[in-house]
């Protein structure tokens, strides 16, 4: 879909959605749309999109999903369960009946974004501009002039929520290509704490294109643990954008396991603003046929005394192409930074590629950081010696692989997600072990 074809229906589009009579989220929408019609989709001309060719996007005719009629429950994927609250969106589209939102503490909100729109949604005015990525980037840029339904979670000072958050983002197209924009945003207050679990499944022979966007404040002393899973359709096009912010002595930690999709983009953008934050952020990639899997990551460390951990796993089969960019920005007035960051992937077929680019860029003189990348392939002195102990080949080669990944794995603290996310993983190995040997 081409530019000019974003704008010639977004006059008539925007009225029907979420929030489309507020006159701060109209000027909102209207400046959204005046960067992307100035910066255009991305190209490989871009430095920072040198390795992922969007261009297929430009020759599809996505309809916007929010006016498309919703899809009957019997027509979509298992959902899988990760217990506590669920909010389920179906091509962006807030479905309650598929959703488990409990009576709430005080202190806690957890809803959609449309409903908090429809009530007291105008908090929102002043932190959904002030969390946005930057200003040069296209796609969240679209997103604004789109943005449909999504999640908000806002927990106020002190609140601990000690059950999980499912986000559940189901994509399907049936009859048409379609597109949507959802924006998800969560604020916690000073001292609150709170567990954020992430799933993007979808199914289909059509195309769809999720352009999601993300906001995370964390206050002085918040804690977010924050797992996502990427299991869209083979035909499908996601571009994730996280924007976080992290005041004195925040903590983050994060988790990204990509299993499916055509073409993927995972982008995060994080700022430690505070002193004494640390975050967390690794990853696995498992990928085959022709898929595309995109991690690029920016940590800026604006105030003394911060931590910063990247770990990245990526294993590729068949004709796959994976990509990991790392850049870690270390201010004048960050002293004491200590960050570090790594990649590696490994490949099980000649056709499969892995492009990296970690980068550290510092100002400051009293600092620790470090970055390291590496790509090979499995060990064949340990496949001999698995071989050797009456193991045959193919579950040889999924030990090593589980192995591989396994040090990415073993930092998710929360027990239950990590042997969910095990289970996953080792799912989709499976049907890798018979990638073709190099």
């Amino acid at each position: 879909m081409t530019v000019p074809a974003f704008i010639e229906r977004f006059d008539a589009v925007t009225p029907r959605l979420a929030g489309g009579g507020a006159d701060w989220l109209r000027r909102m929408r209207e400046d959204g749309l005046s960067r992307f019609t100035r910066l255009g989709l991305p190209s490989r001309k871009a430095e920072a999109w040198k390795y992922t060719d969007l261009s297929a996007l430009g020759g599809i005719d996505f309809a916007l999903a929010a006016i498309e009629p919703d899809v009957a429950p019997h027509h979509l994927p298992e959902i899988p369960e990760f217990g506590g609250l669920r909010l389920v969106f179906v091509n962006d589209r807030f479905r309650p009946e598929l959703s488990e939102v409990e009576r709430l503490p005080p202190g806690v909100v957890v809803a959609d974004l449309a409903g908090v729109l429809a009530g007291e949604g105008d908090f929102l005015a002043d932190w959904l501009p002030r969390l946005a990525p930057p200003e040069s980037h296209a796609l969240a840029a679209l997103n604004t002039a789109f943005l449909g339904d999504g999640l908000v979670v806002r927990l106020s000072r002190g609140v601990r929520l000690d059950r999980p958050i499912h986000l559940v983002s189901v994509g399907t197209a049936r009859e048409r290509p379609l597109a949507f924009h959802p924006r998800h945003l969560v604020l916690l207050e000073d001292g609150a704490a709170a567990t954020l679990v992430e799933t993007h499944v979808g199914q289909g022979d059509v195309s769809y294109f999720s352009n999601g966007v993300l906001e995370i404040g964390l206050g002085a002393g918040a804690e977010l643990r924050h797992y996502k899973i990427q299991d869209e359709a083979p035909t499908a096009f996601h571009v994730a954008t996280t924007a976080l912010r992290m005041d004195d002595h925040a903590r983050y930690e994060g988790f990204i396991l990509h299993l499916g999709g055509r073409t993927v983009r995972n982008e995060v953008h994080a700022v430690i603003a505070g002193r004494g934050g640390e975050m967390a952020l690794n990853g696995v990639t498992l990928a085959d046929a022709e898929r595309h899997v995109d991690n690029t990551v920016c940590v800026e460390h604006l105030a003394p005394g911060g931590r910063s951990r990247l770990l990245f796993k990526t294993v590729l089969g068949e004709r796959a192409r994976g990509v990991f960019q790392g850049r870690v920005l270390v201010d004048r007035a960050a002293q004491k930074t200590d960050a570090y960051q790594l990649s590696g992937a490994l490949l099980l077929s000649p056709g499969a590629e892995m492009d990296g680019k970690p980068e550290l860029e510092i100002y400051a003189d009293d600092v620790k950081c470090g970055h390291g990348a590496a790509v090979g392939e499995l060990d064949d002195q340990a496949l001999f010696y698995l071989r050797s102990r009456g193991i045959d080949e193919r579950a040889a080669r999924r030990v090593l692989m589980e192995a591989f990944i396994g040090e990415a794995l073993e930092r998710v603290s929360l027990e239950s997600v990590r042997e969910r996310l095990a289970i996953m993983a080792g799912r989709r190995l499976e049907s890798m072990g018979e990638g073709e040997e190099r």
